[in-house]
């Protein structure tokens, strides 16, 4: 069982729980707590006992998304290889798992913890969730398919909206906008992710593996040259002044001021 300081994995008779922990810095996801969760969802597909899979995060949020602090030295390394060796083959072994994964979000949800969530089949929603995209603040484009996921499920109008004036949007428009499945009160989201797991757990796991297939062929054909693609252009933001800029700002909890406008190709 994959468990770390950062990740705790359980398996309550058919549900496994991955849970995000980090609750120190929101959450904020740092390269060994993607690989393990990595692992985790491995694992899952795996183990034949485990019907059905649920992520969530400690300390009353979801997650902040990328550990900013991982890109202080970005110059130092590729961002393209390292989401080829992190949250691409995540978020492709969600889609690809032939078992039901339900998210329960919880306070922010952001960046690449956005792109996770949408991996998703499912997602359950606290009435404190907040959702942003976020990625320009740091002088990047949205990664983790969130270029993919996120106008599949909202519309590019919306997605567009969302990216471009790093908006954020309460559970109660993520309910009507199509973002997630159902909003509860905090203190019942346990509870009807309870219920719904068990509704899961009871039905035939092989058919819910063919239906995601189906899904992921009919709506994300290109999902992994859309990672690629993400990685691509993520590798070119990199090298700006605008991303060390962002960076600086995030760190130094300050406005960033892009006033070095890069023509990036």
């Amino acid at each position: 069982m994959v468990n770390s300081d950062y990740i705790h994995v359980s398996v309550d008779g058919h549900l496994m729980t991955i849970v995000l922990n980090h609750p120190e810095r929101a959450n904020a996801i740092n390269e060994v707590m993607i690989k393990a969760m990595l692992e985790a969802f491995r694992q899952a597909g795996q183990n034949p006992d485990v019907r059905v899979v649920l992520l969530r995060g400690m300390g009353g949020v979801f997650s902040a998304g990328q550990d900013v602090k991982e890109m202080e030295n970005a110059q130092m390394f590729s961002y393209r290889k390292h989401l080829q060796n992190t949250y691409n083959p995540l978020i492709l072994t969600i889609r690809r798992l032939k078992k039901p994964v339900m998210a329960l979000l919880d306070g922010a949800v952001a960046g690449a913890a956005l792109g996770i969530a949408l991996a998703c089949d499912l997602r359950i929603a606290s009435e404190d969730t907040v959702i942003t995209v976020g990625f320009l603040q740091l002088g990047l484009i949205p990664d983790s398919a969130v270029t993919l996921l996120l106008p599949v499920h909202i519309g590019l109008g919306r997605a567009m909206e969302l990216s471009l004036l790093n908006g954020r949007i309460d559970a109660s428009t993520a309910l009507a906008w199509g973002l997630v499945n159902k909003v509860v009160s905090s203190d019942r989201i346990e509870y009807e992710a309870d219920e719904w797991a068990k509704k899961l757990i009871g039905a035939p796991i092989g058919a819910i593996g063919l239906t995601k297939r189906a899904f992921n062929r009919a709506v994300l054909p290109y999902l992994e040259k859309v990672l690629d693609y993400e990685a691509h252009l993520q590798e070119i933001a990199r090298t700006s002044p605008e991303h060390q800029e962002g960076v600086q700002a995030f760190l130094e909890k300050r406005a960033p001021k892009f006033v070095n406008t890069s023509d990036l190709n």
